[in-house]
């Protein structure tokens, strides 16, 4: 696409937008605290937030906890019935290691967090997966991409695979983030002493049936836009990923859209509650207009001397037609509708100690919550995750080139929330072992016990290396 194609057509993109942007903005103005002097509606609950937060806080320790393994790479079943499977295991095995090991020495437990929070705000995420300049700890640099800046599309295989980003940068800024970009000399010839210039800049990354293109472009407003940089790419660098989504739609919806209508009602109530306790506290008063009292000069502080004309009544407190009130009442059940929506009733920490039947039961029904969202994050979050960093890391050649196209290389995920069925799955063929051993020797002969060890292994996510070589002359059974 020329600069002209790629500006019209993030144009048309945002204009398909736009429709969302009020519905997100007041999201943000009732969950997040706006900053000074931005505007948007006072917060008086803080309920949403506090949910909000501790949701965006779950997601991440759930799918991607900082720190530990949260996903694994495994031969295909055809390569573990090879000659070459336990060779297979153990270069894969040392694979993961490595990519951990940059995981966890990057950005990527802080700017997930952000990304974790657009996701539940605004029902859609985008997280920047870029290689980092040589001489950095980890080879990967992950940024949280605000989704006021993004313009996304929907491709034919249902992902967020082109993105249009828009934002204003200074030379420096454009130099620092596209090295080789080819700018203007009009720019580059600015007096040093004047203040920097923030210059529009669309980057534009498409599908091309091969790979990713990538188009930076300079967009002066009022000339001709400017092709800056360019690049191609294995994998996109950008991961759009969605809550969920109504059909026919391209953004997600997130769950405090859901409660928005809530949110609403009880920061209104508590706004309520708040000013009737000033008038509780202050009181309304009357008083007659003798020429002598001047309201505006009345203060009602203790010690406080207020005059009066002899014979007047002075200040009289008006008394309240009433003491019914059923604000509390109201309160309890929209908060108690906020948490629910934002699942922070369930996915927070429990009151007291629970016994070993009530923590899988308790995941077993998180599992079931999150179970649909949880598909989609697989797919649109975690799956493009691993591929892009494997494919940094494969240019560097730290990793041996390999495909997670199931044919040779399986990607299997260890996650907190993606145990929750092995954990399930063990229990049952535990509780099928020890029915088996209590029927007798002839029925424990039935049971291969080296491939009930290795079926354990997978669905607890063991170590390959805690697993002993598997001998050719009996394969394992599937």
């Amino acid at each position: 696409m020329t600069p002209d194609e790629i500006l019209a057509r993030q144009a048309r993109a945002l204009d398909q937008r736009r429709p969302w942007e009020g519905v997100w903005q007041e999201c943000y103005d009732h969950v997040l605290a706006t900053t000074p002097g931005m505007g948007g509606a006072t917060l008086y609950d803080g309920t949403a937030p506090d949910a909000a937060e501790q949701l965006a806080a779950s997601l991440m320790a759930e799918l991607t906890p900082p720190w530990s393994r949260w996903f694994g790479l495994a031969p295909s079943h055809a390569l573990e019935r090879s000659p070459d499977a336990a060779a297979a295991r153990a270069a894969l095995e040392e694979t993961a290691e490595v990519l951990q090991g940059h995981l966890d020495r990057s950005n990527y437990a802080q700017e997930s967090h952000q990304a974790f929070l657009d996701l539940v705000v605004a029902g859609t995420g985008v997280l920047a997966v870029e290689e980092a300049p040589p001489g950095e700890m980890s080879a990967l640099r992950f940024r949280a991409v605000p989704l006021r800046e993004t313009v996304l599309e929907e491709g034919p295989s249902g992902r967020l695979d082109t993105v249009y980003r828009a934002v204003r940068l200074t030379v420096a800024e454009i130099q620092y983030r596209w090295p080789r970009a080819a700018l203007p000399a009009a720019m580059l010839n600015r007096d040093p002493d004047a203040m920097p210039a923030k210059h529009r800049v669309v980057e534009a990354v498409w599908p091309d049936g091969t790979g990713y293109r990538q188009a930076v472009v300079l967009d002066p407003g009022d000339g001709m836009p400017v092709l800056i940089a360019e690049g191609r790419f294995t994998e996109s660098p950008f991961v759009a990923f969605r809550w969920m989504k109504a059909p026919g739609e391209t953004y997600g919806r997130g769950p405090v859209m859901k409660a928005l209508p809530d949110i609403r009602t009880a920061n209104k109530v508590v706004e309520l509650v708040l000013k009737n306790a000033s008038i509780a506290a202050t009181g309304i008063w009357q008083a007659e207009d003798d020429g002598v009292l001047n309201p505006a000069t009345i203060k009602l502080v203790p010690g406080a001397i207020i005059p009066k004309a002899p014979g007047s009544s002075g200040l009289t407190p008006l008394a309240a037609p009433g003491k019914f009130d059923v604000s509390q009442l109201v309160l309890d059940d929209l908060r108690a509708g906020i948490r629910s929506a934002l699942l922070a009733d369930r996915l927070g920490l429990p009151d007291g100690k629970m016994t070993a039947t009530e923590v899988l039961e308790r995941s077993a029904q998180t599992a079931r919550l999150l179970g649909a969202t949880y598909g989609r994050l697989q797919a649109e979050l975690l799956t493009p995750l691993i591929a892009r960093s494997l494919s940094i890391l494969r240019r560097r050649g730290e990793v041996p080139p390999l495909s997670l196209d199931g044919r040779e290389v399986r990607l299997t995920y260890q996650s907190p929330l993606a145990r929750v069925q092995g954990r399930a799955d063990a229990a049952n063929t535990l509780l099928f072992l020890q029915s088996v051993s209590s029927m007798g020797p002839e029925a424990a002969k039935q049971v291969d016990i080296p491939a009930a060890t290795r079926a354990l292994a997978r669905m607890l996510a063991a170590p390959a290396e805690i697993l002993a070589p598997q001998s050719l002359d009996a394969p394992e059974k599937e």
